[in-house]
Parts: C-alpha cells; structure tokens; sequence
C-alpha cells in the first residue's frame, strides 16, 4: 500500500500537475492540502476519471484537504471530531480522517503560525493540543493510524538548511517541536526518516531566492504511522521532481509504501 501527501497550494492551479503525479506513480492513497476551493468546485470528475474516489474537505481561498484513494473511503470524518462543529479550531477546513484498507488515513493541514508570540502562533499551538486528544481518541478505535500533510515544523534541526538562521524562527521554535514531539508521543513514527538519516532532504522551498537550486528548503511535509504499520514500511521517500515543473507547489510529494 503506498500512501502520499502533497500540499497542492491550490488544487485549480495544479491540477494537471496531481493528474501527472498520479498517472505516474498510482499511489493507493494521495492526501492533499490546501486545496482553496469549495467542495462544490472540488475536480472531483477529473480524478475520478484516474481511478480515484475522493473525500473531500474544502474552503473558498484558504486551506482544505482531500483524501483521493482507489478503494472508497469509509467513514469520512472531517475536523477536530471530538470538538463541536462551531468550535474556533474546526473554523478552518485543515483535517480529514477516513479509513482505507483497513488503515485509518489523516489528510491534515496544520497552520503556520505567522510568527512566534503572534496571535496565529497560539491558534497554532491549541490546534496541535486539541489535535493530539483528537488523535489520541482515533488511536482507541484500534485501527492502524496514518498522518499525512502539511505539519508546518520542521522536527529536528537535520530538517532545515541553515539551523542557525532558522532557530527560535515559525515552524522550527521549541514551542512547536515541543508540540509535535507531544503528538509523536502517542506513538508514531516517522516513515521517512526511517530510511533516510541524513541531512539535506526538504519538501518544501520558497519561491524566492532559487531556493530549491540552493537547497534552502525545509522538511515540513510528513507521513507518519503508527508502531504496527510503521514497522512494515518499506520504503519512503520526497519526490522533489514536481517542484521544477512549470508552476508548480511550493512542496514536493512525500510518499510510504507499506507491506500489508
């Protein structure tokens, strides 16, 4: 079972770049962030067309996830499930569960922050706290748990080109680590630094500066599972090919592949 994430950054921009990417690799599952487009204008047609059913949780402009898999996806659940549909934290279309072959899939993505001691950094910061009950509750229904997407943090300081610049800086402060190690905490690994120790692999580049030339890049974008899948991973990697298409995402497709 192979299973991907690509924040799209746009899903009408790109379109025919997630056409190509699927027609290329044919994952089982692709997980997608921030679509910025309804449900209703959602190329659900076009996908479909590919082979792929969609779930899908979309917002006009900003944020939404999809979940595109071969098999169709059951249960559907978009949200912090265990907070009320009105609550602040689920205003924001950024997190869809639904289960896949027997493997509970989360398409999130989590927000920026803007910057440290902001208020969109302590919006940040209650998301992942309310994020880790959610998950703690998903790991009770005994399903082998997948995160995917978009964290917006770079774990360790391995995962960013220049650590010294970046360090106390949005999405590689201790307060956010701190917050996403919490979440790891529940036991998740993960499935890309399984098979790649080393340094210098990101997915994600600023438009500016030929940053993916330079190799100034973090690596924000993960698949993460949960021990019993986690330990049947095969393989992992970033595919930074779709970053050097023309228009592209500001990220690259990361993929696992898993010996179910």
């Amino acid at each position: 079972m192979k299973i991907a994430t690509w924040n799209v950054n746009s899903i009408r921009a790109r379109l025919p770049h997630v056409v190509r990417w699927l027609e290329g690799h044919r994952p089982d599952v692709l997980c997608l962030q921030e679509l910025k487009v309804q449900d209703e204008e959602f190329p659900r047609a076009e996908l479909e067309a590919l082979g792929y059913r969609c779930a899908v949780a979309g917002q006009k402009t900003y944020n939404g996830v999809a979940i595109l898999c071969r098999d169709e996806p059951r249960d559907p659940s978009p949200g912090l499930a265990h907070l009320p549909p009105d609550h602040p934290l689920n205003g924001q279309k950024r997190l869809l569960a639904a289960t896949v072959t027997g493997v509970r899939v989360i398409s999130a993505y989590l927000p920026n922050g803007e910057a440290v001691g902001s208020d969109k950094f302590a919006f940040k910061l209650a998301f992942f706290r309310e994020l880790r009950e959610y998950l703690a509750r998903e790991l009770s229904r005994g399903e082998a748990l997948c995160l995917c997407g978009d964290f917006n943090v770079a774990p360790e300081p391995i995962d960013v080109y220049d650590p010294a610049a970046w360090e106390g800086q949005v999405l590689c402060s201790e307060p956010e680590r701190a917050a996403l190690a919490a979440v790891r905490a529940l036991g998740f690994d993960d499935c890309f630094r399984r098979h790649h120790p080393e340094a210098g692999r990101y997915s994600w580049w600023d438009y500016r500066m030929k940053a993916l030339q330079r190799k100034l890049g973090l690596r924000i974008d993960h698949v993460w599972a949960t021990a019993p899948l986690a330990e049947r991973c095969t393989a992992s990697d970033i595919d930074a090919e779709p970053r050097r298409w023309e228009r592209p995402s500001d990220h690259a497709p990361v993929w696992a592949e898993f010996s179910l």
